[in-house]
């Protein structure tokens, strides 16, 4: 009995000594991930960036993302990519969700310029730097904004197109999201420079929302109610492909210029179907967005306006 005693305590100590071990193990185990809110990857020291992005069903947005993900893995540092799918509201619980993971940096490419507002102001409150991606944010603390200048490239635009009428004759104007910078850049850069021209007069200024089918199915209406139409103005290129589509259906010869320059718009252009487009340089947004993140966790100070080269594309 008293063998049976002292067999019976041994293996209960035992079992506390692997009952203990196991705590230990379990505590270990949480250790770098807990360390990895601080922004580090794992507690591994790697600098963590977030990027909130409108959407990657534009091209546009997939060659800025690209650019930012060559910079991050140039600069050794993470990157952590948030779809918003040009939801406002998924975009903001997005980037909320980067401040729970204690990112170094957020990068925010906003669906909605004034409802972004909310979550930079959370991201201030966190302490956590804020740099703006091609759209502003009006509201909140941004350490600097990295964009084209989209008034000139608006501008740049109109220009061209009252160029190629020769000053005379009818306009269509297709606009981006509601409440975007870009949309109310372009708009204004391009209505400077055709507004108030005798003999030019913008016809239909409606928006499509980037959109390539959208720009379709708006240009079929305003090809159905107007007839007499010399130019499309696009303030993307998805916009301006989904309206080339509509006025090759309708088999009319309609000046068309867009804005990005995405693949499938230089293709166009170089092919004679569109007139011109601006070239934005995603990528090289991307990239200098990544590069001046780095820049910031440095403690290095920074421009509040990085701007990116524009130029106008037509056929070589």
């Amino acid at each position: 009995m008293k063998k049976f005693l002292k067999m019976a305590l041994a293996s209960s100590l035992m079992l506390a000594v692997l009952a203990g071990c196991s705590t230990s193990s379990s505590l270990e185990n949480k250790a770098p991930e807990q360390s990895a809110g601080g922004g580090t990857n794992a507690g591994t020291g790697k600098v963590t960036i977030g990027l909130a992005i409108s959407t990657l069903n534009n091209p546009f947005f997939v060659s800025l993302k690209e650019g930012a993900e060559k910079a991050a893995k140039e600069a050794g540092a993470d990157l952590i990519v948030v779809d918003a799918q040009d939801d406002t509201a998924k975009q903001i619980s997005s980037v909320e969700d980067l401040i729970q993971k204690k990112v170094n940096v957020i990068l925010i490419n906003p669906t909605d310029s004034a409802a972004i507002a909310t979550a930079v102001e959370a991201a201030n409150k966190a302490n956590i730097p804020v740099i703006t991606v091609d759209r502003s944010a009006e509201g909140g603390q941004v350490v600097s904004h990295i964009a084209s200048d989209n008034v000139k490239g608006g501008k740049m635009a109109g220009e061209f197109i009252l160029e190629k009428l020769g000053g005379k004759g009818n306009i269509v104007e297709l606009q981006g999201i509601a409440g975007t910078s870009a949309a109310r850049d372009r708009g204004k850069g391009f209505h400077e420079a055709v507004d108030n021209k005798e003999g030019l007069k913008v016809i239909a200024s409606q928006p499509a929302d980037f959109d390539r089918a959208k720009g379709l199915s708006v240009m079929e209406n305003i090809l159905q109610s107007n007839k007499d139409i010399q130019a499309v103005f696009a303030h993307n290129d998805e916009m301006a492909l989904g309206a080339l589509q509509a006025i090759e259906a309708a088999g009319k010869n309609i000046l068309v210029v867009g804005f990005d320059a995405t693949d499938d718009a230089v293709k166009a252009v170089n092919e004679g179907k569109m007139a011109a487009t601006v070239a934005q340089k995603p990528a090289a947004i991307g990239e200098t967005a990544v590069q001046t993140a780095m820049k910031v966790v440095k403690g290095e100070k920074v421009d509040s306006f990085i701007p990116v080269d524009l130029e106008l594309v037509t056929k070589k």
